[in-house]
């Protein structure tokens, strides 16, 4: 994969796109003392480029009902092409799971999980992750609360 090379004023884009992805363009031109017309070429070759990928919005799970943040460490029985992808496969499957993470280490994968309490958890822990294929052990670990509020790639 070939590495971008971004001037000043696209790091400083990124920034800004990254704290309000909705922001106008007529706005961030404003903010970065460009024109529109330069501003939408930065971007569009920002995007043609792949270094923006796709645009979405974040949305508050507390506010759904989802209180709980939980990381769970996945260990597997055999890590050859076939396991890992029939255990990805069946990860994209699963909407309680949020992020999944191959790792390096003593276990093989990192999920994050949201769920509505503890006997939520007790559920998707019981119907989804003991389930999942060719898993040996299942460490889950609850998150207290998320201490960084940095989202996305630091540019």
């Amino acid at each position: 994969m070939e590495t971008v090379t971004l001037d000043a004023n696209d790091r400083r884009i990124l920034r800004k796109m990254q704290q309000n992805g909705r922001i106008s363009i007529a706005a961030l031109a404003n903010e970065m003392s460009l024109s529109e017309s330069t501003l939408r070429r930065k971007l569009e070759r920002l995007e043609n480029e792949g270094v923006i990928k796709n645009y979405t919005c974040v949305i508050d799970a507390k506010k759904l009902g989802f209180n709980i943040t939980v990381f769970v460490s996945i260990k597997l029985g055999a890590q050859t092409d076939r396991d890992l992808n029939l255990f990805e496969r069946a990860v994209r499957t699963q909407p309680e799971i949020l992020e999944c993470w191959l790792m390096t280490g003593s276990d093989d994968y990192l999920l994050r999980i949201g769920a509505r309490n503890i006997e939520d958890l007790e559920r998707i822990h019981r119907e989804v992750l003991t389930k999942l294929p060719n898993v040996i052990s299942v460490n889950t670990a609850i998150a207290m609360r998320e201490v960084t509020v940095a989202k996305g790639v630091h540019v």
